[in-house]
This record gives structure tokens, sequence and C-alpha cells, in this order.
């Protein structure tokens, strides 16, 4: 079972793009229309599954809206923090 981080840890690591929203991390990619937003999911979506870590994804007309916590500790862990920076790293 992964570690809780705190406020300021989160603070700290959370990556570029990325804000602490409650207690959950989120970001929103735009996009240039629906189907990019979409292959954007089908994509995160791997990566996710590779991490055995699974975000929710809203999926708007031109944007997508990421959120990450780790729901079986009650928050944000490292686990969050890797994948967001993985995130960024590919998109």
């Amino acid at each position: 079972m992964a570690e809780l981080l705190s406020d300021d840890e989160i603070r700290s690591k959370v990556p570029e793009g990325w804000t602490l929203d409650g207690e959950e991390i989120a970001r929103t990619y735009e996009f240039q229309d629906y189907l990019s937003g979409i292959a954007f999911v089908t994509q995160a979506g791997e990566v996710a599954e590779e991490e055995f870590h699974h975000p929710t994804m809203i999926v708007r007309y031109e944007e997508v809206e990421v959120r990450l916590s780790s729901h079986e500790e009650g928050g944000i862990t490292e686990k969050d923090i890797r994948l967001a920076n993985l995130f960024n790293a590919e998109y």
C-alpha cells in the first residue's frame, strides 16, 4: 500500500500543468477536435494499464480532463505523481 503525500509534498512534486483539487490532481488537455481527444484517451489508457493505475477521464468536445487519485489509499500518492509525469512526457 502506498503512503499518502502531504499537501506540501504534492505541491512540490505535482508536474507542470497539473493542479491539486481536493484529494485528486487534475489536468485538462485541449485538442483540435473530438476524435483527437478520443485518440488521447486510448493512448493514455494504455499507459495507465501498463502502470496498473487508472485515472478518471472526462471527454468533452475539444478537451479531456484527467483526474488522478489513489482511491484505495484515500488520496494522492507517488503513483499519481508518476502517472501524471508519464502523461506529460507522452503528451
